[in-house]
């Protein structure tokens, strides 16, 4: 009875990239009701005491500009999508885009004429918050949580938990996505030619996308146009939508997403596994194969994705519009050899080394300590290569070598036996 219990309890978690959906509201989790740390539950707080303020704009921008700049997010980050896939979707035509903008904690939204600026923020314990702020110039603007975005925002597209999205779709003249043509959830490992469908998409590339393209009759999703009279780029902060930084977005989504799946799934098992001690009388510290097996399956998807492995090669050059590659890849930190996981390639590959710079998050090191145990052993076998497969094959020696030397060198609270690894 006892192994048959562990199995249907693992058999409901399997896969982080299957269908199941976290129960939010478990104990272990309790998504709504647990205190939060995130960027804007710490900016609410310095707009209620006054040490900060958000200037209001006339412009149609309103809060925009104030709220970008207080948290930090390069307004060269800006990318336009035109498909209907938002909350706010009547407002959205290919004449009148939705901008995003973001930083490694933070995506900021925004629709012309729209009520609210829509911002999610990224939680070390507590995963994607969602919140928006109201575009009324008052004394004391106050960011309010939007639970009800999970409606979109908690799916298999998001692994499961709350969580974030870049989508491909093909799109009406009107914005409106032909959902009979498909969606693709696009990363690192989508191909090109599987990106950007209801994006525009500015700077220059080598192969064909789905960007800047609508099909002009209804029901032939085959027949893509490239989009005729764009968006009036004064009405925005920048002409832009920089296919760079459309590149590094889609990559960090799903790294976003991996980070908190990881730790709610491993909350998850720990919990069960304390329960199961209790009622077996078993030792506390007692851990069943299959809870390691969950933490250690867990964790060997998300180094795999953190290096980058499968990773769809570029079929040439990229180069951006707006300035982002500079900007983002000046960020570090660097090593004493002046590298550092920022640096792009943007010729074969996303980037120079390929290991993510999620790395550095707070999201990474907030995970529990069973999880950053697994996820570190789990770099060792692979930086060190150790692991089976042929997948592994293109994570060559100079790259494993030099991306052990920038983390030797760059990343805090690695443990021993991975600081001293050689190759």
């Amino acid at each position: 009875m006892r192994a048959s219990f562990w199995f249907l309890s693992v058999a409901a978690f399997a896969g982080l990239g299957g269908s199941f959906l976290v129960s939010l509201d478990h104990e272990a989790i309790e998504y709504t009701k647990r205190p939060t740390n995130d960027p804007i539950t710490r900016l609410n707080r310095k707009l209620a005491d006054g040490r900060e303020k958000l200037s209001f704009r006339d412009d149609g921008t309103g809060y925009l500009a104030a709220v970008l700049k207080v948290l930090d997010v390069p307004v060269e980050s800006q990318v336009m999508v035109f498909s209907k896939t938002s909350f706010q979707a009547p407002r959205i035509t290919p004449r009148m885009p939705r901008a995003l903008y973001f930083n490694d904690d933070v995506t900021v939204g925004f629709v012309q004429t729209g009520d609210v600026v829509e911002v999610t923020s990224l939680d070390p314990q507590q995963g994607v918050i969602f919140y928006s702020l109201d575009q009324e110039d008052l004394a004391k603007p106050r960011f309010e949580r939007r639970d009800t975005c999970l409606q979109c925002h908690q799916s298999t597209a998001t692994l499961g938990v709350p969580g974030l999205v870049v989508r491909s779709v093909v799109s009406e003249p009107s914005g409106y996505p032909m959902f009979q043509a498909g969606t693709k959830i696009t990363d690192h490992r989508s191909p090109l030619e599987d990106r950007w469908g209801g994006w525009y998409v500015t700077g220059k590339q080598t192969g064909k996308h789905m960007g800047n393209m609508v099909a002009v009759e209804r029901d032939k999703p085959e027949s893509l146009q490239q989009i005729q009279g764009r968006f009036d780029p004064a009405r925005y902060l920048t002409p832009n939508s920089d296919v760079v930084a459309l590149m590094v977005l889609e990559h960090q989504t799903q790294m976003t997403n991996l980070l908190v799946r990881v730790n709610f799934e491993v909350r998850h098992a720990l919990h069960h596994q304390r329960t199961m001690n209790g009622i077996f009388g078993d030792p506390p510290a007692t851990r069943s194969d299959s809870t390691r097996r969950r933490i250690r399956e867990a964790a060997e998807e998300l180094v795999d994705y953190l290096l980058f492995v499968e990773e769809a090669p570029l079929p040439g050059p990229v180069i951006g519009s707006s300035g982002f590659a500079e900007k983002f890849s000046g960020r570090g930190p660097f090593d004493p050899q002046g590298r550092g996981l920022r640096q792009l390639d943007l010729t074969k590959r996303l980037f120079r080394f390929p290991c993510s710079y999620m790395i550095y998050s707070e999201a990474f090191d907030g995970m529990p300590p069973e999880a950053l145990d697994a996820v570190y052993r789990r770099l060792h076998t692979v930086l060190t290569g150790n692991a089976m497969g042929k997948k592994y094959a293109g994570l060559t020696v100079a790259d494993r070598r030099n991306i052990l030397g920038i983390l030797k060198a760059t990343k805090q609270g690695m443990p021993a036996y991975l600081k001293n690894a050689t190759l």
